[in-house]
């Protein structure tokens, strides 16, 4: 069953509070909030297909191989600061730097 997306319509027209409804196909789109029973309209979103195993990305997260696909990886100290580990960025990234 989908999970469908509503918003309830405010006097105005424009959107408010938004709600995910799990529903089937062939039910047909609810026209008030299940709860409040104020007015609601069904929100297109993108859809959520899962994929097939495999296309699935592969467990290995080891260093050795998310430095091969470029990734920088850093870990905090007990100071409260991160340092590189691997990869390419600064050495080290403290909570005060700001950008």
């Amino acid at each position: 069953m989908p999970l469908y997306e509503y918003a309830v319509v405010n006097p105005d027209g424009s959107h408010g509070e938004t709600i995910e409804v799990l529903q089937r196909l062939g039910d047909p789109p609810l026209k008030k909030h299940p709860e409040s029973g104020l007015p609601v309209e069904r929100l297109i979103s993108a859809a959520s297909v899962p994929r097939p195993p495999a296309e699935r990305i592969k467990g290995d997260i080891s260093n050795k191989s998310l430095e091969r696909q470029g990734f920088t990886k850093y870990q905090k100290t007990t100071t409260g600061t991160y340092e590189k580990i691997l990869g390419d960025g600064p050495d080290l990234i403290r909570k005060d730097d700001h950008v």
